[in-house]
């Protein structure tokens, strides 16, 4: 039987995919990077190009140890005099640790500014119409770019969201905002909990790290090419990502299963023959138009990664599936 939560998470997801919906973003940090050395250090420290980014522009990108192994990964935001750093607040305290050690002789200040700015993220195809209806000027942006609208007398920044889906960020005062909230809600979003969230990400195939992307893993085993760039010059951990891009493929990649039978919990062995050709990192039941779709995310054997390719999951069948989910 479906108890009432359960029908609210999937008439939120409902109009994450459908409609719109709004959120808050407390679980995002925010690191302020200041100093004449910041761009250059900071292009130093992670897989993307923060060196040649342009003002207003932000780039998704890893941070990895010096074995090309995954310590965090994080949005970087040039700002003009500075660089923003967005990421999960469970990544905090290893990425401010990973900074200050290695700020040696280098012109740059890191200030955690997460108790100063904080979001909200609306999402789905009437985001844009809602957020014109709440009075906002809603900026021709491309995906990871922002701008600085002022809205109702309140100084905001607003960030395009990554993909084809519609989605924006706003990052305001914490103070001000309940008020913006209530306004995109009165203008017809949705309130939307963590759970139609997590439904969301998985719908679209977002890795979430400490869950889907691990410390033991690789960059390319994770199939976010977004994060990378192999013309930028060095980094920590690049003499690994570059030996792997120039020698050939990882052995494992990152991909999703359609599930058929009961949803295999994370960490479940993807195994074919009773051989293990991977692990379910998360997994969740899909709301569609024909009733609930099992799915997970993963990572498998490459020579196993043929879409439509049959394999076992517990007492389940996974079957491989592109990224996002098509039909959802």
């Amino acid at each position: 039987m479906v108890t009432a939560s359960q029908n609210d998470v999937r008439a939120e997801f409902h109009a994450l995919r459908t409609d719109c919906g709004v959120y808050d973003l407390d679980s995002r940090a925010k690191v302020l990077l200041t100093g004449s050395d910041r761009v250059r250090w900071l292009n130093g420290m992670v897989t993307n190009n923060v060196r040649d980014l342009a003002t207003g522009h932000g780039v998704y990108a890893f941070l990895l140890n010096p074995q090309g192994h995954i310590l965090g990964d994080l949005y970087a935001y040039n700002r003009g005099d500075s660089i923003l750093v967005d990421s999960e607040q469970s990544q905090l305290s290893k990425i401010l640790a990973t900074f200050e050690h290695y700020i040696i002789m280098d012109d740059v200040e890191v200030q955690n500014i997460s108790e100063k700015l904080t979001g909200l993220a609306i999402a789905g195809p009437r985001s844009h119409e809602v957020l014109s209806k709440a009075g906002f000027e809603v900026p021709e942006l491309e995906p990871l770019q922002l701008a600085d609208p002022v809205w109702n007398g309140i100084v905001l920044t607003m960030v395009r969201g990554e993909g084809d889906a519609p989605s924006y960020q706003i990052w305001l005062s914490p103070e001000n905002a309940a008020r913006v909230r209530e306004a995109l809600i009165n203008a017809g979003a949705s309130p939307v909990g963590p759970g139609a969230q997590e439904l969301h990400r998985i719908a679209l195939g977002i890795p979430r790290y400490a869950r889907d992307i691990r410390e033991r893993d690789l960059p390319q085993e994770t199939e976010q090419t977004r994060a990378l760039h192999f013309s930028k010059g060095c980094y920590i951990g690049q003499e690994i990502v570059e030996r792997i891009r120039s020698r050939g493929n990882v052995h494992r990649k990152f991909t999703g299963f359609l599930i058929d039978g009961p949803l295999p919990a994370p960490g479940t062995k993807i195994q074919l023959d009773g051989k293990d050709l991977g692990e379910i990192t998360s997994a969740a039941s899909l709301p569609t138009e024909n009733g609930e779709q099992p799915v997970a995310l993963g990572y498998i054997r490459r020579e196993a990664a043929t879409p439509g390719k049959v394999l076992q999951a517990g007492d389940a069948k996974a079957i491989v599936a592109e990224l996002p989910f098509a039909g959802i």
